[in-house]
């Protein structure tokens, strides 16, 4: 089965337009969990206009206490960009896995992967520092296979797809994402061959998943937003059962 992480940055967003605690990031992850998700995923951005430092150490201490005596251990997923801030922040909160992510200043959210004909060597220290700390790596990707060719070179446990085009194709029409589907197939393949991991996320929901779940080696799937739109339709616990729903 594929493993289902929730991005929480969207709860937050909604307490940090407010003040306060409401809503409570950490009772809420512990229902997403309690739910059935097999982990929670943040993205603190340096100017903390959802998660904030305080959020990744406070559901740490969550996690330490929600993993006792359980039989499947809980993952907590950290994305960021490739800086001194988000190492530092990684090493101190020791996740299970960090993910890393190219930031464009001012962006809404996430829009590319790497482009590791520029951007390899940079990475190289920061995965190597991270997984010295025995955590495992990720990097943000798009399909294009001449840059995933340099994907085992920079020594990153797995490649996180970018869905974006993705999710969008399917928008118009399940045909078009059937079409927009065979780039990732072809790039999980690729992969596959390297002995490199795949997780994948963003925009990513019950719509196109059963589709996309089919990817080969598709180990992961991060999903925030759309999950959590849906989730004021259903509820949170029904949003999160029908998502598991499409990955098995």
């Amino acid at each position: 089965m594929v493993h289902l992480s929730v991005n929480v940055n969207k709860i937050a967003t909604l307490r940090n337009s407010r003040g306060g605690n409401h809503p409570d990031l950490i009772y809420l992850s512990k229902l997403i969990l309690d739910s059935g998700a097999h982990g929670i995923t943040v993205h603190p951005r340096e100017d903390e206009r959802h998660i904030r430092k305080k959020d990744v150490f406070d559901l740490r201490e969550f996690f330490v206490l929600y993993n006792r005596d359980k039989k499947n251990k809980i993952e907590y997923n950290m994305e960021g960009e490739p800086s001194p801030r988000f190492l530092d922040l990684v090493l101190e909160a020791k996740p299970d896995q960090a993910t890393l992510v190219p930031v464009t200043p001012g962006e809404i959210t996430s829009d590319h992967g790497f482009d590791l004909k520029k951007d390899s060597s940079e990475l190289k220290t920061y995965i190597r520092r991270i997984q010295n700390a025995g955590i495992r790596v990720s990097i943000f990707m798009e399909t294009d296979l001449e840059n995933l060719k340099l994907v085992k070179d920079t020594g990153a446990d797995r490649v996180e797809f970018y869905t974006g085009p993705y999710a969008h194709a399917f928008d118009q029409s399940p045909e078009e994402g059937k079409k927009a589907f065979e780039s990732f197939r072809k790039a999980a393949e690729f992969l596959q061959a390297q002995k490199i991991g795949i997780n994948a996320g963003h925009d990513l929901d019950h719509f196109n998943l059963p589709l996309f779940s089919s990817l080969p080696g598709l180990e992961e799937v991060s999903i925030g937003h759309r999950l959590m739109s849906y989730a004021l339709e259903v509820g949170l616990e029904a949003a999160v059962k029908e998502y598991l729903k499409t990955l098995t």
